[in-house]
């Protein structure tokens, strides 16, 4: 690894120390605060894919057979949560971050009933997933999407083993973000799991 990497390294070891106590929601905080003065830089809401869905081809047999509105659709599209990129390879990878309850000690098992973690798995359908392939540069085998779970979900062992299972042999594209707002753990994924992919 180079000395950027090297450098991202020491600066999330630095700041998870002095940072235990900041807010789960500050995904963004964490990630800015690292990549300063480095090759990384993260975006929140990317368009990348606002309008995807706008010129999705139809026959003009289901056009007949569904609500066509006066005015056109101008907007209609995928927002990712974040997405970070390597500003020296080009490459990008998408993010979601899903918060969500779960069933843990005290709680009932209908506690666990969000569908936030089901949400996210619209970026494993194929469109998607070649869409953001293409413009995120990286390639197959890997995922160009990580999805980072928060709240009691990192714990119900009824959605731990569900998302387990849905990610199969791509486990490094989920990070249950257990000891938040603690980013040491969270860091260090990125750092062993989803950089190798933004570098090559």
């Amino acid at each position: 690894m180079g000395s950027d990497h090297n450098r991202i390294r020491r600066k999330w070891q630095d700041y998870g120390g002095n940072n235990a106590t900041i807010a789960e929601n500050a995904f963004f905080d964490c990630f800015s605060k690292v990549f300063e003065g480095t090759e990384y830089s993260i975006i929140p809401k990317p368009k990348d894919f606002q309008n995807i869905y706008v010129t999705v081809p139809l026959s003009e047999a289901v056009i007949r057979e569904i609500y066509n509105p006066n005015e056109p659709i101008t907007r209609h599209g995928v927002f990712p949560d974040y997405a970070i990129k390597n500003g020296k390879t080009g490459k990008t990878i998408y993010i979601e971050v899903k918060r969500q309850d779960g069933w843990i000690e005290g709680k009932k098992r209908s506690d666990g009933r969000g569908n936030a973690h089901e949400r996210s798995c619209k970026f494993f359908t194929p469109g998607l997933t070649a869409a953001l392939r293409e413009k995120s540069g990286i390639q197959e085998p890997a995922l160009p999407f990580w999805t980072v779970f928060l709240g009691d979900i990192s714990r119900d062992p009824c959605r731990v083993r569900e998302v387990t299972f849905w990610y199969g042999k791509h486990i490094n594209h989920f990070f249950f973000w257990r000891k938040a707002p603690d980013p040491d753990l969270l860091f260090k994924h990125f750092d062993e799991c989803i950089s190798p992919l933004l570098e090559k």
